[in-house]
């Protein structure tokens, strides 16, 4: 199987792509919990959140690590996550809810952070084992 090509970028566009990526998969998280929200029961919707979430980042993640790989397993996932975080809190904590009740939830908040860390490190391992080639750019090898 031929190596799949690595997109080169300046600094500035690799940090566009790579917080984009983290974006897209916090919007579809959004969407999911959203839309649950709107189609049946509360609890029912953060199930679903909590298992789609990591999925949702395993296929992002799967994707950024062939295409890009500008970061490591772990940092990939700590920003990643940070970045979901994040934007959990000042978007739809304060943003949105006015209120910091939502973190009160393992279930809506803690165990997806989790699994979307842990799907992403996963993801990022094993893309990097299947495919030497594909040693993150940070790490001073490129393809």
């Amino acid at each position: 199987m031929d190596a799949p090509e690595r997109l080169e970028m300046s600094g500035y566009r690799r940090a566009v792509v790579f917080f984009g990526f983290a974006f897209v998969g916090w919007a579809i998280c959004a969407a999911i919990i959203g839309i649950g929200m709107s189609v049946t029961s509360l609890e029912t919707a953060l199930v679903v959140h909590a298992v789609g979430a990591p999925l949702v980042f395993a296929a992002l993640s799967s994707f950024y690590f062939r295409k890009f790989g500008y970061t490591t397993p772990t940092t990939t996932a700590l920003a990643f996550t940070g970045f979901v975080m994040a934007m959990d809190l000042f978007v739809v904590a304060l943003a949105i809810q006015g209120s910091l009740q939502m973190f009160a939830s393992v279930l809506g908040t803690w165990l997806p952070f989790a699994l979307i860390f842990l799907s992403t490190l996963s993801t990022g391992t094993y893309s990097v084992r299947l495919h030497p080639h594909l040693k993150p750019i940070s790490a001073g090898v490129r393809s």
